[in-house]
């Protein structure tokens, strides 16, 4: 009985750990570097289009903070790019799409 209440214990711990770095619905992350302007990452658009945080973490992305982010790697469907491809959701790579994400 003791083992098994540690071990429900340590899973619970570990899934709020994890949900706490995501970003969930209604909450955004800003990206700032870069010389298009910042980026503005939205949780509640993403959930409202049906994407999970376990879409992408942590299978696209790292959970972990100031990992640095190209044009080219999401251009050669990285990151955002594994989505965004003009197929799944708009294209990284088509010049019309920038004001979509980059916000001056």
């Amino acid at each position: 009985m003791r083992l098994s209440t540690l071990l429900l214990a340590v899973f619970l711990s570990g899934i709020l750990v994890t949900n706490g770095f995501a970003v969930a619905p209604g909450k955004t992350v800003e990206y700032t570097q870069g010389g298009m302007g910042k980026v503005v990452f939205d949780g509640k658009v993403h959930a409202d289009k049906g994407a999970k945080c376990t879409d992408c973490h942590t299978k696209i992305w790292p959970m972990k903070k100031g990992q640095g982010i190209k044009m080219a790697d999401m251009n050669a469907k990285k990151f955002c790019g594994t989505c965004h491809n003009g197929e799944k959701a708009f294209s990284t790579s088509k010049q019309e799409d920038c004001a979509k994400c980059h916000k001056k």
